[in-house]
C-alpha cells in the first residue's frame, strides 16, 4: 500500500510538471480564437511543448505501478493532488507568490473531489455497455462541449480557460471510458482491435481533448483551466460509469450529504478558479 501512495504522488508531480510546460508553451502562442483548429500543430514544433512529455511518460509509468499495488479509490484521489503542484510549480517557476484565490480554488476543488470518490464509493458495473448507452454518452458530450466552446467564445480570459478547461475535463473523461471498453475487447488481435469503432471514436475524442486542453492553457492564469480539467474528468468518468458501465454509487445514509457537500465544494473550486481574471506574468511571446 506504500508503495501504491508513493506512486501515486509521484504520478501526481509528473503530470503537474507536464502540464506546467504544455501550459507555458501553449500560452507563448499567439491568441487568435477560443479554438485554434493550428495551434496543435504549432506547439508540435516548440521545444518546450515537447519537453513536456517526457514527465507525461513518467506519470503514465507511475500510474500503472499505483494501480497495480493499489485500488483506484486511493490512487485516483491522490493523483488530483497534482493541480495543487501544478500551481506551486507554476509560482516558483514564474519566481511570483501563489495567490489566494488560486490556493483556495485548487483546495476546496480537491477536497469536493476526494470526499465525491471516497462517500460515492462506485463499483464495478458492466465491461461492455450496449449502443443505445453509447448514443446517450455521445449526445451528452457533444451537448456538453459544444456548449462549452460556444460560451467560451464570449466569456472573458479567465472564463473561457475555465470553460475549455470542462470541455476538455469531459473530453478526456469520454475517452477513459472509450478506453475501458477497447481495453476490455483486446484478445490479441491487433485487426480487430483497428476495425473496432471503438478505437477510431477514442482516437478523435482524445485528440480533440488535446486541442481543447492546450486552447484552455492560453486564458488567464493556470489555476482556472487546470482546475476545471481536474475536477471535470474524474466527474465525467463517474457519470459515464454509473450511466453506461451501470457501475453503482452508494447515496444511502450519511453518503448522501456528503456526495451533495462534495458536488457543492467542486462547483465552488471551478468558481473561484474562474473567477482569478489575473493574467499569468509570465511574458508572452507572440510569433
Amino acid at each position: 500500500m506504500t508503495l501504491a501512495v508513493l506512486a501515486a504522488l509521484v504520478a501526481a508531480f509528473a503530470f503537474a510538471l507536464s502540464t506546467t510546460l504544455h501550459q507555458r508553451a501553449a500560452k507563448q502562442q499567439q491568441r487568435r480564437r477560443a479554438l485554434d483548429l493550428r495551434l496543435l500543430s504549432r506547439l508540435l514544433r516548440t521545444r518546450l511543448w515537447q519537453l513536456g512529455w517526457v514527465p507525461d511518460v513518467v506519470g503514465v509509468c507511475a500510474h500503472a505501478l499505483a494501480l497495480r499495488y493499489g485500488p483506484l479509490t486511493l490512487v485516483q484521489p491522490l493523483l488530483a493532488s497534482g493541480l495543487f503542484m501544478a500551481i506551486l510549480i507554476e509560482a516558483g517557476w514564474s519566481r511570483q507568490p501563489v495567490h489566494r484565490r488560486d490556493l483556495a480554488a485548487t483546495l476546496v476543488g480537491t477536497a469536493g473531489l476526494v470526499t465525491f470518490l471516497a462517500a460515492a464509493d462506485p463499483r464495478a458495473g458492466v465491461t461492455e455497455p450496449g449502443a443505445s448507452a453509447w448514443w446517450w454518452v455521445a449526445a451528452g458530450t457533444v451537448t456538453t462541449v459544444a456548449g462549452c466552446l460556444l460560451a467560451a467564445r464570449r466569456a472573458g480570459d479567465a472564463a473561457r480557460g475555465t470553460l475549455l478547461g470542462i470541455a476538455a475535463g469531459v473530453l478526456y473523461g469520454v475517452s477513459a471510458a472509450l478506453l475501458k471498453a477497447v481495453a476490455a475487447r483486446w484478445h490479441g488481435d491487433p485487426l480487430a482491435l483497428a476495425l473496432d469503432p471503438r478505437s477510431w471514436a477514442l482516437l478523435v475524442v482524445a485528440l480533440l481533448g488535446v486541442q481543447v486542453n492546450q486552447a484552455a492553457f492560453q486564458h488567464g492564469r493556470l489555476a482556472a483551466p487546470l482546475v476545471a480539467l481536474t475536477l471535470t474528468e474524474p466527474v465525467t468518468g463517474v457519470l459515464v460509469g454509473a450511466t453506461a458501465f451501470r457501475e453503482t454509487l452508494s447515496l444511502t445514509g450519511v453518503r448522501l450529504p456528503l456526495v451533495v457537500g462534495a458536488v457543492v465544494a467542486l462547483v465552488v473550486g471551478v468558481r473561484l478558479g474562474a473567477s482569478r481574471a489575473t493574467q499569468d506574468a509570465t511574458p508572452v511571446l507572440r510569433r
